[in-house]
């Protein structure tokens, strides 16, 4: 797990503020059954529960087919490591735990429990995991201090027959050993003649050291340090674990050893490393300095020396960043999915060849988002993959689970592994990561952002957050004074540094009246009016400076209806040229994005309209990086039941038709046959159905229902409504909006002021 940097754009209380809203915590157990009945409630438990209970009672391994052992993994630490704090207690280290467990459930589907063991005695974990151990699928050892953490491990493995992985070990070792492949691959050097120093002697150091000699690394080629030196044959005071990798050397500090020295592993500490010891090493160097959160040397000061160096560090600030994200919960996606006795050494090589290859391919468009519109290649700033890669969930797995089976430890054999890793896929839909994307671009080219209700808290912490991020300078419209009372009350100083303006500044106003005036000259309003109007309307106001080049975007709303902002807006701002105002929602529900409208403005639109919509839904969908596919819904599907309500929709479908447009669209059907992958037997004949992420709703009423029932009792996550067709980037935030809601439109706005252009 990538560790706190100081370049993470919080405050204390925030963070604190995160844990406790809501429900305390980040996790909750959820049924996976129908409970809504009696007869659910007797099958789930008294007397139906009698079954399976008889079945395992025979065959322990029917626990994996009737209870969800097979896709539960314990996440367990004492807390004597906890990221780079140090041994806080067991408790201390639940925050950290149940982070790991969301983890798990985003990125592989995996159902996890965070269990903290209040005990420093070794053989005491040791006897309370294998106790408890066979209620889980495999096992996830986290934060536990070296070298106890190696002896926990070894004897669980003793005594358990599923998976035990201590991640701080065998996750950093398995996307470092990914790095170096691909790194050596890039240099044109051999991984059995390359020279390699390790500095640093840890949990995760001995754990790469061990990997790389699994890779092919020689023995004799590997020298390793801890803070007292080369770690030699002889040496004294050096436990069983240094000493299995003591070299035969007279080399004797790490200044010595890294001369000529071809890769450099740093999992240390800051600032160990010289200019003048990277200098020293031979050309085409390896540099991995991952000490967190700063590493043993910048990598701006490796490039001052060594043009030809491979970079690569812990921090996402960085090309190259090892991320062990990348790695564990796909590793104990394809151990849990062969039901897996162990993931042993030919399961952790198969992970990070999986690992390097994969940063080979052409990425897909999720990346190039996730990269703010850049598309990475393959090369010396691109040796492993994105997080946010989607095919990490089918790359890895398949790699993990074939090696499992061939080394004999999979208790489950695999028929297709080309279906196997179609299932994959299914599970998780890594689009809902899109916002780092947009911000990723947005930090490349900052904007300018108006926050119009400056004086509303969510809004006012919005616009601090905006800045904090480095996406731009916000802009709050609103009193001063007022705004100062509220920097006071969220716990800042009222002095805080941030940009206000109103209409006390007579040179803007009577800027942009003259602006707004000329505009509305001819809509029955006289200049008196418009002076009115910009001193008491912030619309009014906010968009005059976008018009007049004194900003570059807006996010208004908040605290009014929806609907009243709308209106005031459209006095104010046209429509960009050819097409239609609309609201449209990106709906994040079980890892799937999905992208809903008209969600806020049109009532009824004709087909005419809808078809408007779909095409600029399409326009905003590829912006994002989305593969566009069009379900327009009806509460029919495809001439059933017949409708006169439905008319409207097939009249679209028939328009969207003769236009000859170059995205994949089909309707009218119902929501379930647009998003469920089991109607495609049913309707083989179109290429919509079960794979749609563009919604097109046949009225106001049944897009902005399902949304909020979406959200309210769903527990889907909003963005938005975005809103589409407006001749200016301004977004509307919905009445009593949060603060990453604003902050999330914010983003878009900014993002739109740069990739559209609204001429």
């Amino acid at each position: 797990m990538t560790k706190k940097s100081k370049i993470d754009h919080y405050s204390d209380k925030e963070a604190l503020d995160f844990h406790l809203k809501g429900k305390s915590g980040k996790i909750e157990v959820n049924s996976s059954k129908p409970l809504t009945t009696k007869r659910d409630l007797s099958l789930a438990y008294s007397p139906g529960v009698a079954a399976p209970v008889k079945e395992i009672s025979k065959n322990p391994d029917a626990a994996y087919d009737y209870t969800s052992k097979g896709n539960l993994v314990a996440v367990i630490s004492n807390g004597s490591a906890i990221l780079g704090l140090g041994n806080l207690g067991s408790l201390a280290s639940k925050p950290v735990m149940e982070g790991k467990a969301v983890l798990f459930k985003r990125f592989a589907d995996i159902d996890s429990i965070d269990i903290e063991v209040d005990s420093s005695d070794i053989d005491e974990i040791i006897n309370t995991v294998k106790n408890i151990g066979n209620t889980f699928g495999g096992i996830n050892l986290e934060d536990i201090a070296a070298p106890d953490c190696f002896i926990i491990e070894q004897k669980l493995k003793e005594f358990l027959d599923i998976p035990i992985f201590h991640d701080d070990q065998h996750g950093t070792a398995i996307i470092t050993t990914a790095a170096l492949i691909n790194a050596l691959n890039i240099s044109g050097k051999k991984i059995d003649e390359v020279k390699v120093v390790i500095n640093g002697a840890g949990a995760s150091a001995i754990a790469c050291t061990n990997l790389f000699k699994s890779s092919g690394v020689k023995n004799e080629n590997i020298i390793m340090c801890d803070r007292k030196g080369v770690i030699y044959k002889g040496r004294g005071n050096v436990d069983q674990f240094k000493s299995a990798h003591a070299a035969n050397t007279n080399l004797r500090t790490l200044e010595d050893a890294i001369k000529g020295a071809d890769v450099f592993l740093g999992l240390s500490a800051k600032d160990v490393v010289s200019k003048s010891m990277i200098g020293s090493m031979a050309n085409n160097p390896i540099i991995f300095a991952c000490a967190n959160p700063d590493p043993e040397i910048k990598p701006e000061d490796i490039k001052e020396v060594r043009s030809d160096a491979i970079i690569a560090t812990g921090r996402s600030d960085y090309p190259n960043q090892v991320n062990n994200l990348i790695g564990f919960p796909y590793i104990f996606r394809g151990a849990l999915d062969v039901r897996a006795k162990e993931i042993n050494e030919e399961m952790k090589v198969a992970a990070a060849k999986a690992i390097a290859l994969l940063a080979r391919d052409d990425v897909p468009d999720e990346v190039v988002a996730a990269y703010g519109g850049d598309r990475p290649r393959y090369g010396k700033e691109y040796i492993i993959p994105s997080t946010f890669d989607p095919r990490l969930i089918s790359v890895i797995p398949a790699a993990v689970a074939e090696a499992a089976i061939k080394s004999g430890v999979a208790r489950k054999k695999i028929k297709n592994f080309e279906d196997y890793k179609d299932e994959l896929i299914n599970r998780l839909d890594p689009s809902m990561s899109l916002m780092q994307g947009v911000n990723a671009k947005v930090r490349k080219n900052p904007k300018r952002v108006i926050f119009a209700e400056g004086e509303d808290k969510n809004m006012l912490k919005a616009a601090i957050e905006f800045g904090k991020n480095k996406l731009g300078t916000p802009i709050l419209i609103g009193t001063e004074k007022r705004i100062r009372e509220q920097l006071k009350e969220i716990g800042l100083d009222e002095n805080h540094k941030i940009q206000i303006i109103n209409s006390t500044d007579k040179e803007k106003r009577e800027k942009y009246v003259k602006y707004l005036y000329r505009k509305l000259q001819r809509d029955g309003l006289l200049e008196r009016d418009v002076d009115r109007l910009v001193r008491n309307d912030r619309i009014a106001w906010g968009s005059s400076m976008i018009a007049s080049g004194d900003a570059d975007a807006m996010v208004t709303g908040n605290i009014r209806h929806y609907a009243a902002s709308i209106e005031k807006l459209k006095k104010v701002v046209s429509s960009r040229p050819g097409e239609e105002i609309f609201g449209m929602t990106m709906m994040i529900s079980k890892g799937k994005t999905i992208l809903v409208a008209d969600t806020n403005v049109q009532d009824f639109p004709t087909p005419e309209r809808l078809v408007n919509v779909s095409i600029s839904c399409v326009r905003v969908a590829k912006l994002f990086g989305f593969d566009p596919k069009v379900a327009f819904l009806s509460h029919s599907t495809f001439g059933k039941p017949v409708s006169k309500n439905t008319k409207h929709v097939r009249d679209a479908i028939e328009l969207l038709k003769s236009k000859g447009v170059d995205f994949d669209f089909d309707g009218e059907m119902q929501p379930d046959v647009a998003l469920n992958p089991i109607y495609q037997e049913i309707y083989p004949f179109s290429k919509i159905v079960g794979k749609a992420n563009i919604l097109i709703m046949p009225a106001l009423h049944s897009a902005a229902i399902s949304t909020k029932l979406m959200k309210t009792f769903g527990g889907a996550k909003l963005i938005g409504p975005l809103l589409i067709g407006l001749g200016m980037p301004i977004e509307v935030a919905p009445l009593r909006s949060s603060t990453s809601d604003i902050l999330n439109l914010a983003s878009i706005a900014a993002y739109s002021s740069d990739v559209i252009d609204y001429k």
